[in-house]
């Protein structure tokens, strides 16, 4: 990092907590990752949350991975969407988007991470790292966004590719079954009784713009409310859904 670089004179306020001191631990990450990188700082950025940044002014402030990940995202569905694609030549298109929303999901995403150890690379605010930053599902899967999006500029798709369908290639076979996403799931279990379609509420959100969480409530008649907690209103929902089926499945009725 050049001298005028925030997250280094937060590091050396003690402001700041990372994996890399000094920077000399890229290489080791980067052999993690199979790729050496022209651009290092693709990697760092890749790397840094938003947190460590404090309460600088945005005039003052650097990169962190929020537009990687952004990337890295869509490369990520490009990526095991082809996949599943030549793996499952006999599927129809709704069997492939249940497989790919679950190979995509933060939980799988945060699987991978920590199988790489990522959480340990990190550049976070103290506060942040004695929260549990470094073992967050959801920092974890936007990291591991942010480096497939790093990997992507710096060695063209086949770099990003190579690290995907090695990390996920035996995801890929775990269940021979596509699976079913949980609003599906709870659809289908109410019209099996013939019960009226379940009902979603969002109670709020909360959060910097950036990073919302949004809270969402399930109703099905018969059944009390269960809400859950998701990035996006379409995760939140899928959350509450599980729950409740959770909920109804344990009982003597499911």
């Amino acid at each position: 990092m050049a001298d005028g670089d925030p997250v280094l004179a937060h590091l050396r306020r003690g402001l700041v907590s990372s994996g890399l001191p000094g920077s000399g631990d890229l290489q080791s990450l980067a052999a993690r990752l199979g790729h050496q990188f022209r651009d290092p700082t693709l990697l760092r950025q890749a790397l840094t949350h938003s947190s460590a940044f404090g309460a600088l002014p945005a005039r003052r402030r650097g990169a962190s991975y929020e537009r990687l990940e952004f990337l890295g995202d869509r490369v990520l569905g490009l990526v095991v969407a082809d996949m599943l694609y030549r793996a499952f030549p006999d599927e129809s298109e709704g069997a492939l988007a249940r497989r790919l929303a679950e190979l995509a999901r933060m939980e799988t995403i945060a699987r991978v991470a920590r199988s790489i150890g990522l959480g340990e690379y990190l550049v976070v605010s103290r506060s942040e790292e004695e929260s549990g930053g470094r073992e967050n599902p959801s920092l974890l899967a936007d990291a591991g966004e942010a480096i497939m999006g790093a990997l992507y500029l710096d060695g063209g798709l086949e770099a990003a590719r190579a690290f995907i369908e090695r990390h996920w290639q035996a995801l890929l076979h775990e269940d021979v079954r596509p699976p079913k996403d949980a609003k599906t799931a709870l659809q289908e279990w109410v019209q099996g009784r013939g019960l009226p379609l379940p009902a979603y509420r969002v109670r709020g959100a909360e959060g910097p713009p950036h990073e919302p969480v949004f809270d969402v409530e399930v109703s099905v008649e018969g059944q009390p409310p269960v809400s859950g907690t998701g990035r996006s209103r379409r995760a939140a929902e899928q959350a509450a859904a599980a729950a409740l089926l959770a909920a109804v499945k344990g009982g003597s009725d499911a």
